[in-house]
């Protein structure tokens, strides 16, 4: 059995952790707060937006825009979301595990045709031993802001247009709830094509377009892009945070049981001690 002293120490260094996890989660849940309102009111707009483009574009107009066209995906852009930070569970390594699956898929592709972009410092270190990075934008995850978000999404447009990558594809956590996220892969070009989208009432939403569905396609599609890349990178923040909040719960909870445990040793050790200290004392003075 351990010292009193050790148990005491032992005491002293969980209370300092626990008072370092319990910070750790208040502010986790404070930035999720903000995270989860930045997320809903950027996800109905999302949505509203990739339908409107959507209908668009399966209603038989023909529309012609370098973003729909499809090509043989051989050379392949990736971007893949991850933390600057660790302490967040399986957060990382969820992301780390998944994009080293959707590379394997790619393995007959040469390393030059395979672009990655890292987004978060974690993915970055996982990755830059075995592939080649481009690390431009691997600091944007920390604050997300809609400027950062619509530079990459034109820096991915400017190559695709250009022919110098045939497909790009977003790796990230959905957040769905505080305790659930969710890894996701989605196609962000060729811009994929959805089936019809109805209102409410089952009704296909006949619109007026002024001055012509080409004109307004034309400047809708790269708007849709950028904005489903700011909300994608919001996602996935969000996800960090809710990810972080559970970790430094349950690590605190951790902390409060073996604090309970060693409190309970080291009570029994103290009274095993006076006890013995009055037995001597007994035993001594009945000589």
């Amino acid at each position: 059995m351990a010292s009193l002293k050790e148990i005491k120490g032992r005491i002293g260094s969980v209370k300092s952790t626990l008072k370092i996890t319990s910070a750790m989660k208040v502010v986790a849940s404070t930035k999720l707060h903000r995270a989860q309102i930045a997320i809903e009111n950027m996800l109905p707009y999302d949505r509203r937006l990739s339908a409107i483009l959507h209908n668009f574009l399966d209603s038989g107009i023909e529309i012609e825009s370098p973003y729909v066209d499809e090509r043989k995906p051989e050379k392949v852009a990736i971007v893949t979301f991850a933390s600057n930070s660790s302490l967040c569970g399986g957060f990382n390594s969820g992301v780390i595990r998944h994009t080293l699956e959707v590379l394997r898929e790619y393995a007959q592709l040469e390393k030059k045709d395979l672009l990655i972009y890292p987004v978060g410092r974690k993915i970055a270190q996982a990755l830059a031993k075995d592939y080649q990075l481009i690390e431009d934008y691997k600091q944007i995850g920390d604050k997300p802001s809609y400027q950062q978000a619509a530079e990459l999404a034109e820096h991915l447009m400017q190559l695709y247009v250009s022919k110098k990558i045939d497909r790009v594809e977003l790796l990230y956590m959905h957040y769905k709830s505080t305790a659930s996220q969710i890894m996701t892969r989605e196609t962000f070009l060729p811009l994929q094509i959805t089936p019809e989208q109805k209102g409410a009432d089952g009704i296909m939403p006949n619109y007026i377009i002024e001055p012509s569905v080409k004109e307004l396609v034309k400047q809708l599609i790269p708007q849709a892009l950028r904005m489903k890349m700011y909300t994608v990178l919001l996602d996935s923040n969000a996800s960090e945070h809710a990810a972080r909040t559970v970790a430094m719960q349950q690590a605190t909870d951790n902390a409060n049981d073996l604090l309970q445990d060693l409190s309970l040793m080291y009570n029994k050790g103290r009274q095993q001690a006076i006890t013995t200290e009055l037995l001597d004392i007994i035993g001594g003075s009945m000589k």
